[in-house]
């Protein structure tokens, strides 16, 4: 039986919301240039996708963090996904923009809350992590107790671990990279040259392609 983390990557194959292109590699926001790109937004549009997205993570949280009060989704990537976890547990949702707004109210967070709600957050996406963790900051320092974070995939660099164990938040992730370049180059996705590639990426995405 397949795992939970092949079944999520071999899902994001199966929609092509995994795109490759060592040739003409993609331009993230930090400036890093990448030969592949995970797009999860695309979840949204496969019904039957995105319900098993949603089951897995509402298993997630049952079985991890029992007692749970509030779900809160990162703008804008899992804003409808958490809201559909909420649903689902019949709980209260907010959302959360990495940062204030510079107009109207002036929110980072949006929705109801009230101070000591045991909150997870649901993200879709970690490369390094520095967005998602400053939503963890906001929700934390409005006084929610923030039990950790659910993402759908991770691309797992040392420096994305890093600072979420320097930030003391717990991470989990229902799919990451090696997992779907091991189920990748088994399906034919990738060919065992584009392997190396994606693998020498990883090690140092910063200088990737200079």
């Amino acid at each position: 039986m397949m795992d939970t983390a092949k079944l999520v990557a071999s899902l994001l194959m199966q929609i092509k919301a995994v795109k490759l292109s060592p040739d003409q590699p993609f331009t993230w926001a930090s400036g890093w240039k990448s030969p592949i790109y995970c797009d999860n937004r695309k979840i949204l549009s496969f019904p039957e996708v995105r319900k098993t997205i949603r089951d897995e993570f509402v298993l997630r949280i049952r079985q991890d963090y029992p007692g749970t009060e509030l779900i809160a989704g990162v703008a804008t990537g899992a804003i409808a996904l958490g809201a559909l976890v909420a649903d689902s547990l019949n709980l209260p949702f907010v959302y959360v923009r990495p940062e204030a707004k510079s107009h109207g109210l002036g929110n980072q967070i949006e929705g109801s809350f009230s101070a000591g709600m045991k909150t997870v957050i649901i993200e879709d996406l970690i490369s390094t992590g520095r967005s998602s963790l400053q939503v963890f900051r906001a929700l934390s320092e409005a006084g929610l107790a923030v039990a950790g974070m659910l993402a759908i995939f991770t691309y797992g660099f040392p420096e994305a671990e890093a600072h979420f164990k320097q930030a003391g938040c717990q991470l989990e992730t229902l799919s990451n990279y090696s997992s779907l370049l091991e189920l990748a180059l088994q399906t034919g996705y990738i060919a065992p040259g584009q392997l190396r590639l994606l693998e020498k990426w990883r090690e140092d995405p910063e200088n990737f392609n200079k």
